[in-house]
Parts: structure tokens; C-alpha cells; sequence
């Protein structure tokens, strides 16, 4: 007989039911990881509103990304881990040998759907070969598996920050204070951007931006957050503006706060088939650098890893509930809703 857990399933949008299912098997250079602590991610809550093109083709399946845990079982091959070691891994990694991996670019590795885990809404995950062999590391015993989960979104937001060259001194906007929202505004104040603005819909966020060290937060209900950077810069607008929503409006009213010469981070990741419009003659002559930014690299993950460690992300501001695994369902909605930032779920 199969040894057996507890699992938060995906049915389709809207439907996740708590039930029991097989422990994963795992094979060769793979790991079984006991979840300590999961946590809810803004793709999940996507996933769970609007469905997910992979997840929908392999219903009922287990779902779930942003994990650390305890070493279960080790595959054949694996040197680097033992048993029991606690560990944080991401939910994919690259090959390490196709056209991007080679050129600096294993974000965007042919393979990286190949290795995509889910599962971590559950009390047992299997990680993959690649991931244990790229973007699975030990923690220590000071860090504990709340903290240590925020590795994968983190690094998402190191490549973002990365890519967009805030110099000492720089104005950054971030649109979108969700949890990676927050934490691109901390790493902004931590590359020396002087003044820090962030535009949320949602009081919560708001309040919480104004926590985590925005300099101005703007309701966009209630002003034109275009105007309102531009009166915080002279009339200039920001140096770099950083998009962590994904929708297309948001995509160009990023561009519109951007100064010339300055760079829009589009890294809210939009709707399939959507697209934004960029006034020719401003993107020519203003001399603007737009970057769209996709995922994470593996040095990303170890500096994220690092950055937590040493205490640099305020991850009380960024996980706001925490509750059993069998409340997964209703932690997604509240995210949703924006009732709350990142959930704690517990097995």
C-alpha cells in the first residue's frame, strides 16, 4: 500500500479541497521534503481565480511553491543532502546546458517547466533533480522555515532589483504592494534609492508599505499617481519604476511615471494575449529602458537565502496569518481579497 497524506488538491478555479493522496515517490538525485511551513504566493492565488494552464490539464493536483522543510528521503546519487537536514528549495531550476543556460540567461532555460514543483500545500513534496542539484540549500538551525520560505519569491525580487540599476541617491516606485511589492521596496531603500514611493488600492498594503520604509504612498483611488511622482520629482518623474502588478494599464502608467533616460521594470506578470502601448516618441527621445523581468537565477536564490538570514527583509510585515493546512482554500481567498499579505500554512 502507498503511504499516504494530507494535501490541499486543485480542482479547477475556485475549487481546492482538502483530502488524502499518495506520498510522492521519488527517483534518482531526488529529494522527499516533510513541509514545515508553506506559503501562499500571489501565482496561487491566480491560479486559484483564474486557473493555470499546467495545473488545469493534471486535475486533481497538487499545488502549492514556496516551501522549507526537514530532508525525508534521499534518491540515489544525492551527496549534498542527508536525512533530516532542514533545507529550502524553489519551485524550478534550469538545465544548465541549452542556448539561455549558456549565456547567463537560466531564467529563461528551455527546460525550466521540466523542473517546476508543486505540492507544497501538503505535508510531503518531491523535488526534482535539477532543483536539488541548482536551487535546493541547507538552512541553519537559527533560521526557521517561515523565514527561510520567503527564499524563492526573494530571489525573484534580487533579479528585479538587479536588473534595475537603482544608484544611491535614485527615486523608485514600486506600483503593487503585495508581498513582492514590499520586498522590492526594502531592497530599494537597501541599494540606496533616497526616496521610496509606493501606489496600492488596498489600505492594508498601504499601511504596511509605510512599515517596510516607503518614503510617500499614494491611493490611487483618490490622486493620479503619475502626477503625484511627478510633483515628488520635479516634474521629472522616478528614475526607476518597478510594475509588480501585471496588468497592462499599470504597465504603461509605469512608463508614464518613468523620467527620460530612466527604467521601467515591468515585472508583474500580465494575462496571456494582453498587451500595453508605448508612446513611440517618448520611448525614442526620452531614451527609455523598458526591462521586462521573468523568475530567478541560481546566484539569486543564494543571495536571497543570505539576505534573510542576515535579518535584511522585515518578514513580519509580509506574512501577516498563519493557519492549518486544511484552511488552505480560505488563506488563498483572504489573499485575494486583500485581507491579508503572504499565509502561513502548516501541515
Amino acid at each position: 500500500m502507498p503511504r499516504r497524506m494530507k494535501a490541499a488538491m486543485y480542482y479547477g478555479i475556485g475549487d481546492v479541497r482538502y483530502e488524502e493522496t499518495d506520498i510522492p515517490k521519488i527517483g534518482p538525485g531526488e529529494l522527499l521534503i516533510k513541509i514545515g511551513t508553506a506559503l501562499t504566493c500571489g501565482t496561487d492565488v491566480k491560479t486559484y481565480k483564474r486557473g493555470h494552464p499546467i495545473l488545469l490539464k493534471h486535475i486533481p493536483s497538487l499545488f502549492g511553491h514556496e516551501y522549507a522543510g526537514t530532508v525525508e528521503e534521499v534518491g540515489k546519487g544525492v551527496q549534498k543532502f542527508k536525512e533530516g537536514m532542514r533545507v529550502v528549495a524553489t519551485n524550478s531550476a534550469p538545465c544548465g546546458e541549452c542556448f539561455f543556460c549558456k549565456r547567463d540567461a537560466p531564467n529563461l532555460c528551455a527546460k525550466l517547466k521540466d523542473s517546476l514543483v508543486n505540492g507544497a500545500f501538503a505535508e510531503y513534496i518531491r523535488v526534482p533533480e535539477a532543483v536539488v542539484r541548482w536551487n535546493t540549500h541547507p538552512i541553519p538551525d537559527s533560521l526557521s522555515f517561515r523565514d527561510a520560505a520567503l527564499t524563492e519569491p526573494l530571489a525573484c525580487v534580487v533579479h528585479g532589483i538587479e536588473e534595475s540599476n537603482i544608484r544611491p541617491g535614485d527615486t523608485a516606485v514600486v506600483i503593487g504592494a503585495g508581498p513582492i511589492g514590499q520586498m522590492m521596496a526594502m531592497q530599494a531603500k537597501k541599494r540606496g534609492a533616497s526616496t521610496v514611493i509606493v501606489s496600492d488600492l488596498v489600505d492594508l498594503r498601504r499601511e504596511i508599505a509605510r512599515k517596510a520604509g516607503a518614503d510617500v504612498v499614494i491611493d490611487p483611488s483618490k490622486e493620479d499617481p503619475v502626477e503625484r511622482v511627478k510633483q515628488e520629482t520635479s516634474g521629472r518623474g522616478a528614475d526607476v519604476v518597478i510594475e509588480a502588478v501585471g496588468i497592462p494599464k499599470l504597465w504603461e502608467q509605469a512608463v508614464s511615471m518613468t523620467r527620460d533616460a530612466g527604467t521601467t521594470v515591468l515585472f508583474g506578470g500580465a494575462a496571456s494575449g494582453t498587451k500595453f502601448e508605448v508612446d513611440t516618441a517618448r520611448f525614442h527621445y526620452g531614451e527609455l529602458t523598458l526591462k521586462g523581468i521573468f523568475h530567478l537565477k541560481p546566484r539569486h536564490v543564494e543571495q536571497a537565502l543570505q539576505i534573510i538570514i542576515a535579518g535584511d527583509i522585515k518578514s513580519d510585515l509580509l506574512i501577516s496569518h498563519k493557519m492549518p493546512l486544511e484552511r488552505t482554500s480560505e488563506a488563498l481567498q483572504m489573499m485575494g481579497e486583500g485581507k491579508s499579505m503572504k499565509v502561513e500554512i502548516t501541515p
